[in-house]
Parts: C-alpha cells; sequence; structure tokens
C-alpha cells in the first residue's frame, strides 16, 4: 500500500472515488468498514470511500502538532458556512447573532426542537426517512406523526396538510422534522414545494425544523435551496454541516441557523449545549468550508457517474428492481419488491451476496421491500456489488 500525504489529496479535479482499492480500504477501523467480515462490500453506512481534502488533513495535522486538542471556541465555523452559502447557493441567511454551532446536525435538531416543542407535542416526519428521527423523538417523548412521501419519493403536501391540521389541533405545539435534501430517496426539494411546506405550516401553526446535511451534495441538474430562504420560513430553524459533503463524521460539529423570527428562540438555547462540538471537527468543518471547494467538485462529478453507472448496472443484472434517480446524497433508494425476497431484501443480499446495504424497514411507511445503497465508492466496487445482488436474487 502506498501512504499518502495531504498533499496527495486530488483537489485538481481527479476523481476522489477513484484513488483506493479495497485492500487500502479495509485498513480502516470506521463503522463501515468494522462492523461486517471482510469478505462482505459495505454499501449501507454514509461514508465515503475517500481521503480527505488537503485542507482538511493540513489543519488536523497541525492542530495535532501543536498539541491543539481541547475545546472548541470561537465563530469560525458559522463565518465559514456563511461565507460558503453565499458563494454556492447565494443565501446570505447565516447571519451572525441567528446561530449556534452543535454537536451535530441531529443532536442539535433535536435540541431545537426542545425549544418549541414540549413532551406530548406531536413532531411530523415525511417517511421513508432516516431512522433515527424515530428514535432521537421517540427518546425525547414525542409523538412522531408521519406525512409519507408520494410515489415518486417527494413530498406530498397533501399528505403533509392532512398531518399538520392533526399536530396542530386543539392549539397544542408541533413541529415539522424536514429532510432536505431528503435521506434516503435522494430528492431536492424545489423552492416551489418547499414554499408549499412553508405555507401549510403557517396555516397551522407548524414550527419547521431543516436537516440540511446533505445540502452541498447536489448533483448536477438540480439546485440546492435553503428551507430558510423561502417566504414564511422566518420562524423556522436550519442545522448544515460539513459532514456528509466532506466524510468528516468521525470529526462532529454544526451550525443551527435561525430565520429572523426565530432568533429568539435560538437565544434559549442551553449553554451546555456548545459542549458538543469537537474542537477537531470545528477545525476540519471550517476548513472544508473555506478551502474544499475544488475537492468537492472533483467528489459531486464522481458521484454524477455513479450514479448514472448505478442505473446502468440496475437494467443489466437486476432490472425488475425500481430505482429513483437521486438527486442529492451519495444515497440511492430501491425498490427491490419485484424479486420476491420480502419485506427485508437487505438480509437477503447479506447473506447470499455478502454485500451489506441498509434495510428499509426502519425507514417508516414505505420502507418494506426496499434497500438503501451507498454509491459513493469506486465503480469497480459499486459493479461488483450490483454483481453479487442479483446472483443473491437468483438473477
Amino acid at each position: 500500500m502506498t501512504c499518502m500525504s495531504y498533499d496527495d489529496t486530488p483537489d485538481d479535479g481527479a476523481n476522489p472515488l477513484r484513488r483506493l482499492s479495497l485492500g487500502e480500504l479495509q485498513r480502516r477501523t470506521s463503522a463501515k468498514w468494522r462492523a461486517y467480515p471482510p469478505d462482505v462490500l459495505p454499501l449501507w453506512v454514509a461514508e465515503m470511500d475517500v481521503m480527505p481534502a488537503a485542507a482538511v488533513t493540513r489543519v488536523l495535522t497541525e492542530a495535532v502538532a501543536l498539541g491543539d486538542t481541547g475545546y472548541a471556541s470561537g465563530t469560525a465555523y458559522p463565518e465559514a458556512l456563511d461565507a460558503f452559502a453565499r458563494k454556492r447557493w447565494g443565501w446570505d441567511g447565516v447571519a451572525a447573532g441567528r446561530t449556534a454551532t452543535v454537536a451535530d446536525v441531529m443532536r442539535g435538531a433535536v435540541e431545537v426542537l426542545k425549544l418549541v416543542t414540549g413532551p406530548g407535542d406531536t413532531v411530523v416526519v415525511s417517511p421513508p426517512v432516516y431512522p433515527p428521527f424515530f428514535g432521537f423523538l421517540e427518546q425525547e417523548e414525542r409523538r412522531v406523526a408521519e406525512a409519507p412521501l408520494g410515489p415518486d419519493g417527494r413530498l406530498d403536501t397533501a399528505a403533509l396538510e392532512a398531518a399538520f391540521r392533526r399536530a396542530g389541533a386543539g392549539g397544542r405545539r408541533a413541529a415539522y422534522l424536514l429532510c432536505n435534501p431528503h435521506n434516503p430517496t435522494g430528492a431536492v426539494p424545489t423552492r416551489a414545494e418547499l414554499e408549499a411546506v412553508a405555507e401549510l405550516a403557517g396555516a397551522y401553526g407548524i414550527r419547521v425544523v431543516a436537516d440540511e446535511i446533505h445540502a452541498p451534495l447536489v448533483l448536477p441538474g438540480a439546485e440546492f435551496v435553503p428551507y430558510l430562504s423561502v417566504p414564511g420560513a422566518e420562524d423556522a430553524f436550519g442545522l448544515l454541516s460539513a459532514s456528509k459533503a466532506w466524510n468528516l463524521a468521525g470529526l462532529k460539529a454544526a451550525v443551527a441557523v435561525a430565520g429572523p423570527a426565530a432568533a429568539d428562540d435560538l437565544a434559549r438555547l442551553p449553554e451546555v449545549s456548545s459542549h458538543g462540538p469537537s474542537h477537531l471537527g470545528v477545525l476540519a468543518h471550517t476548513a472544508a468550508l473555506r478551502e474544499g471547494g475544488a475537492w468537492l467538485d472533483a467528489v459531486l462529478a464522481g458521484l454524477d457517474e455513479n450514479r448514472r453507472l448505478l442505473g446502468e448496472l440496475l437494467e443489466r443484472h437486476l432490472p425488475e428492481v425500481r430505482y429513483l434517480r437521486p438527486e442529492g446524497t451519495y444515497l440511492a433508494w430501491l425498490d427491490c419488491r419485484a424479486l420476491g425476497l420480502g419485506d427485508d431484501p437487505a438480509a437477503v443480499f447479506l447473506e447470499r451476496g455478502r454485500v451489506a446495504l441498509t434495510g428499509g424497514l426502519p425507514f417508516g411507511t414505505g420502507g418494506a421491500g426496499h434497500v438503501r445503497l451507498n454509491f459513493a465508492t469506486s465503480p469497480e466496487l459499486l459493479a461488483e456489488a450490483v454483481r453479487r445482488m442479483a446472483a443473491a436474487a437468483g438473477r
């Protein structure tokens, strides 16, 4: 194996997803590479098979060399996010005084939801959706109400209105935990769709909290729209992070952003919430946002190639599988019901094909018979995984 320094990291347009062999990847000790035996190809959890951006490696190397491994401080992270958002999305909503640095997007969303709802109040979600939404909300004694996505994997305004009406009945506080872009379908809501959400939320007194962790990972053909940028979202919150886009899940940090009418609510966030972010995480995320644009563009190009390749591989080897072509993220939501593998096809692919995917059942309504596949890997491993899946299905 060739050792790579940060100077070798491809910030020059080369595809970062093509740089690592299976043997190199298997030396990693993160969850993706240790949850299953070595003969299993892991395309399940949301980790990318890449080396870090040069700026990230540099800032972490320097911090460790200095012994700078204490507590997080300062406002560099939200300032870097503000500059990134202005350049990439034309959005100036990450304004000083309306942000808080939190441990991660999920924990931050929970802390914000605790500001605007209480035990017994309802939080609406749109399944199939990121499974921890359910677990964290239930742990905080919130009632979970579902407004399922439509058959196209997109937000269903009729389902949302019905859920909002029930959630806000009797004047009770209620909220909507929005996933933008959506995990697992990869749908990126349009401005019109988000405006419809804001209009319904305003009509029924629902506070919206937007999980926008995948915001930088929008692929060609779609455009990310920050929820806080649409009319009617002034009393909402957004949670953003460099975590997914720069593969920094082990370096925890995120930023909570309040709309103008939610600033006073965010100001009530307990001081102890600021203890959660990792100092090294804040350094890494800040460097990624400030200096990792070329690296991100190379990753997005590679993901676009893999998105196309996955469609071709499925058409060739598993034509019965319905593939919702994702507009964002690096996650593919595959409808495997026509294969006759039962409610949990991921178990069959693992047992018979030695491919680890995320089963659809924990994603809530609409998850049975589905799997989520992480295509942020090399084209070679992606092709091998689909061939194994086809063999496991008897195709």
